[in-house]
C-alpha cells in the first residue's frame, strides 16, 4: 500500500467473472446520508476504469444507463453493487443507504460483504447511527476501514476529523485508528482555504499529488519531514501493536528501521484481521480527469488489505430439517450455498434478484432449491420448492452484463427468480440447505391503507405481495378487529418509498387512513338482560326468551358461559343457541362496536315454545339479552398496553423517560447497557405509540432503538375514551 507499482487502466476496469475466491473482494460502504458514498463508488469505478470519463461509460453509451436522477435517487434508499477491477482483483462495491428507515438494505450489505469502508464527511462528522453500525460491525470481527470525504468544504479538517473518528471508533485502542496518508495542500486562496490536491504516504515518505488528474509521485521537501515523521512514527507504532510478530516492537524501540514492505504487509493483515482500521481521505475526480483524490490509494487498500472471501467466516449453514451441516469454506466445488440479499423490480426485466455465493458454483440454466425463511409474521410465505435459474449477469448501473457461472465467494444478479425473496437460500436440488438468516429490524410504524379505486383494490393484493417480498423490512397485516390493510414500516421515509412504488412500479393507487389499534370493550359491573324474540307472521313463527346475568372477570380470562336454568325452561338442545348468540354479539361489542372479553355471562331462565322456538330464535334472544345487559350498566373501553424496551444513550436517557410519560407511560426500570447506553422498560398503551420509530429518533438524533410487544388490554382513561369513540362516530 503506497510503495506498490499502482494499476493502469490495462490492468483495471469492468469486472469480469471471477475465477477464484482469492481474486475478489466484497467491499460494503457504510455512512449517513450525504457523507459522500455513491460518488466515491462513481471516483473509484472511474478511477478503476470501469467508465472512461465522467459522464460515461466505456463504451460510449450516455451515462444515463447509469447515472440519470431517477436512477440516483433509487440507489440512494436501496442496496445496489457496483464491480470493478483493480490490479487483477474484483472489487464488488456494495453502496448502502444512509438514511435511517432503510437499514435493512444496510444489513443487507453487511451479510453480502467481507469488509467494511465507513465514509466520513468532514464537515458532518459521525453520527450516532455510523456508531452504532461500526460496533454491529465490531460483534462480528468484520475489517473496517475509514474514508474522509469532503474535504473541499471550507472547515474541513482532517487531522480533527481523524481524531473524531479515533474516539469515535478506537474504543478502548484509538491507536488502532490512524490515518495512512496526510493532506497536501495547494496555496490558500483568497477565501484562507487551501485545497487539497494530493496525499502525503506515511509509511513510504512520498507525496502523490492529483492536481493534473492522474495521480502523480514524488519526494517530499524538506519542509514537509518533521510533519511526516511525527505521524509516520506514531502509524509504526500502531501497526506494530497489532504485528504477529512479537520481537518486532523490541526491535523498532531498539532503534532499528523496519523495512518498508514488513509493515505494510503487517498493516494488510491487520486490517484483514480486524484489528486495524486504517484512515484515508478521497474527493472525486475534476471534470475530464480520471483519478480522484485516493482513490489509488483506496483501490490498493482494498485489494491488498482487506480480506478475500475465504478468509472470512460464513454463516452457519443446516439441513431444512435444522440439522447443523459443516461445509468447507467458499469452496467452488462444494455444495452449493447462496442466498438471496436483495430483490428488486426492472419494469422490462421483472424481479432481479442479488445473490452472495457462499459455496460451490452457481450456474445458468441450473436448477436449484429455493429454502426460506421463517417471516410468516410479516406477511412472507416460506418456502419448499425447486425453481430454474435464468440469465446470470454482474449489474453496471442499469446495464445487466451475462455470465455464465458464479463461484463461491462471488456477487451476481439472477433475473426472474419467482418464487425467492430476500433471505432465501439456493442450494443444490438434491441436497437442500439453509443459511442462518441475518437479523432483520422490525417495522414498528403502521401505514393503513385502502385501494384509491375499485380498479386498484383488484391490484392491491397482488401489488403488496411483490412489495413485501422486496423488502423483508416491511410487514404486511391484514387486522381481523380493525378490518384495515396495514403495512408496517422502518420510517416515514420507508413508507414514503412503499407508497411510490405501489404506484410507479405496480400500477396502484392507495389512501392513507387513520391507523386504528384493536380496542377491546368489557362490564364495569354486574348487570342483567333480558332477551325476548317473539315474532307472529302467520304460519311459523318465532319464540325464544332468555334472562342472563354478566359480570366483569380478570384480564385474560375471555368469555366464560355458564347455565343454571332449572326446571327445562330452556330446552337443553336450545341453551348452545343462547351461548353462540351471546358470543356472536360479544364479537360485535355491545357499546362502541369493539369485541367484548373478560365476562362471564350467567343463563338462569328463559321459555320456549313447542313449536316457534328454534336455534336461530334463541341465537337472536341471547343476542338481544347481552345487549340489554350492556344498557344497564358501564361499559368500559379497553386499550392495548404494550411492553417497551427503548436502548438508549446515556445523554438522552433524561428526555426519553419523560416522552413516555407524557405518553401516559409506567416506567418499570432502567438498566446499564455496555457503551455507554441504558436500556429503559416501560408499559405504554399502544394508541399513544404509533409514531414512536419517528418521535425517538427524532429525540434521540438517531441513536436510540426500541422494541415492543403486546402485554394486555386494560381501562383507557374516561376523557381518552371519549375522544376515541367521538372520533370513531364521526369517522363512520
Amino acid at each position: 500500500m503506497g510503495d506498490k507499482a499502482h494499476a493502469h487502466p490495462g490492468a483495471a476496469g469492468r469486472a469480469r467473472a471471477a475465477d477464484h475466491p482469492t481474486s475478489v473482494r466484497n467491499v460494503v460502504l457504510v455512512g449517513h446520508s450525504g457523507s459522500g458514498k455513491t460518488t466515491l463508488v462513481e471516483a473509484l469505478a472511474l478511477a478503476a476504469g470501469a467508465v472512461n470519463r465522467a459522464g460515461r461509460v466505456e463504451d460510449g453509451t450516455a451515462v444515463s444507463d447509469y447515472d440519470d436522477i431517477e436512477h440516483r435517487q433509487q440507489r440512494s434508499v436501496q442496496l445496489s453493487l457496483v464491480p470493478v477491477e483493480w490490479d487483477g482483483i474484483k472489487v464488488n462495491l456494495l453502496d448502502t443507504p444512509g438514511y435511517a428507515d432503510f437499514v435493512g438494505d444496510l444489513r443487507a450489505g453487511l451479510r453480502a460483504a467481507d469488509a467494511a469502508l465507513f465514509v466520513v464527511s468532514a464537515s458532518d462528522g459521525v453520527d450516532g447511527s455510523t456508531r452504532m453500525v461500526w460496533d454491529e460491525c465490531a460483534a462480528v470481527g468484520m475489517p473496517r476501514a475509514i474514508v474522509v470525504t469532503h474535504l473541499e468544504a471550507a472547515r474541513a479538517d482532517f487531522d480533527e476529523m481523524t481524531r473524531v473518528c479515533a474516539e469515535a471508533f478506537g474504543g478502548d485502542d484509538p491507536d488502532a485508528v490512524l490515518p495512512l496518508y496526510l493532506p497536501l495542500h495547494g496555496p490558500e486562496g483568497a477565501d484562507g482555504h487551501a485545497p487539497v490536491h494530493g496525499l502525503i504516504g506515511l509509511l513510504t515518505r512520498k507525496l502523490f499529488d492529483y492536481s493534473g488528474g492522474e495521480r502523480k509521485e514524488s519526494e517530499p521537501g524538506e519542509e514537509q519531514l518533521p510533519l511526516i515523521e511525527e505521524a509516520r512514527g506514531r502509524l509504526i507504532e500502531g501497526i506494530i501493536a497489532e504485528s504477529e510478530d512479537e520481537t518486532l516492537m523490541d526491535r523498532y524501540l531498539g532503534g532499528e528501521e523496519v523495512d518498508v514492505g514488513t509493515l505494510i504487509e503487517d498493516l494488510e493483515r491487520a486490517v484483514a484481521r480486524g484489528v486495524f482500521f486504517p484512515v484515508l481521505a478521497a474527493a472525486p475526480a475534476a471534470e475530464g480527469a480520471r483519478q480522484g483524490l485516493g482513490t489509488v490509494e483506496l483501490l490498493e487498500l482494498i485489494t491488498g488489505g482487506f480480506p478475500t472471501p475465504l478468509e472470512h467466516g460464513t454463516p452457519a449453514v443446516t439441513t431444512v430439517d435444522g440439522r447443523p451441516r459443516e461445509l468447507k469454506p467458499c469452496d467452488p466445488d462444494a455444495p452449493l450455498v447462496a442466498e438471496v440479499v436483495k430483490t428488486s423490480s426492472d419494469p422490462y426485466v421483472g424481479r432481479i434478484s442479488l445473490i452472495r455465493v457462499f459455496s460451490g458454483t452457481l450456474r445458468a440454466d441450473q436448477t436449484v432449491h429455493v429454502s426460506g425463511h421463517g417471516l410468516g409474521d410479516r406477511g412472507h410465505e416460506d418456502h419448499d420448492v425447486d425453481e430454474r435459474i435464468g440469465n446470470l449477469s454482474t449489474p453496471f448501473g442499469k446495464q445487466q452484463r451475462p455470465v455464465s457461472h458464479v463461484i463461491a465467494g462471488d456477487l451476481a444478479c439472477v433475473a426472474k427468480l419467482s418464487r425467492a425473496e430476500t433471505g432465501d437460500t439456493l442450494s443444490a436440488k438434491d441436497d437442500p440447505l439453509i443459511v442462518e438468516p441475518w437479523e432483520m429490524p422490525d417495522p414498528l410504524l403502521p401505514l393503513a391503507i385502502e385501494a384509491h379505486s375499485k380498479p386498484d383494490e383488484d391490484k392491491l393484493s397482488q401489488g403488496l405481495a411483490r412489495l413485501v417480498a422486496e423488502d423483508p423490512t416491511m410487514r404486511l397485516e391484514q387486522n381481523q378487529d380493525t378490518h384495515q390493510v396495514v403495512l408496517w414500516c422502518l420510517g416515514e421515509a420507508h413508507a414514503d418509498v412503499a407508497l411510490e412504488r405501489l404506484r410507479s412500479r405496480y400500477g396502484v393507487q392507495v389512501d392513507v387512513v387513520p391507523h386504528r389499534v384493536s380496542l377491546r370493550e368489557t362490564f364495569g359491573g354486574r348487570a342483567a338482560g333480558r332477551g325476548r324474540h317473539v315474532k307472529q307472521s302467520g304460519g311459523h313463527g318465532q319464540f325464544a326468551i332468555c334472562e342472563i346475568e354478566v359480570e366483569p372477570l380478570p384480564n385474560g380470562s375471555g368469555i366464560e358461559f355458564v347455565d343454571k336454568v332449572v326446571g327445562g325452561a330452556v330446552p337443553r338442545q336450545f341453551i348452545p343457541s343462547v351461548e353462540k348468540g351471546v358470543r356472536a354479539q360479544a364479537v360485535k361489542g355491545v357499546a362502541a362496536g369493539h369485541p367484548l372479553i373478560d365476562v362471564r355471562v350467567t343463563l338462569l331462565d328463559g321459555k320456549a315454545h313447542s313449536v316457534d322456538s328454534s336455534d336461530a330464535a334463541f341465537q337472536t334472544a341471547g343476542a338481544l339479552a347481552l345487549r340489554e345487559a350492556a344498557s344497564g350498566t358501564r361499559i368500559h373501553l379497553l386499550e392495548p398496553v404494550a411492553e417497551v424496551s427503548v436502548l438508549v444513550g446515556d445523554e438522552y436517557v433524561g428526555p426519553v423517560m419523560s416522552d413516555l410519560s407524557g405518553r401516559r407511560g409506567r416506567v418499570l426500570g432502567t438498566e446499564q447497557s455496555a457503551g455507554g447506553r441504558t436500556l429503559i422498560r416501560a408499559e405504554v398503551p399502544e394508541i399513544e405509540i404509533d409514531r414512536y420509530s419517528v418521535d425517538l429518533r427524532s429525540l434521540s438524533h438517531g441513536t436510540a432503538r426500541f422494541s415492543r410487544r403486546y402485554a394486555r388490554h386494560e381501562p383507557m382513561p374516561p376523557q381518552v375514551a371519549e375522544r376515541v369513540t367521538e372520533e370513531a362516530r364521526k369517522a363512520s
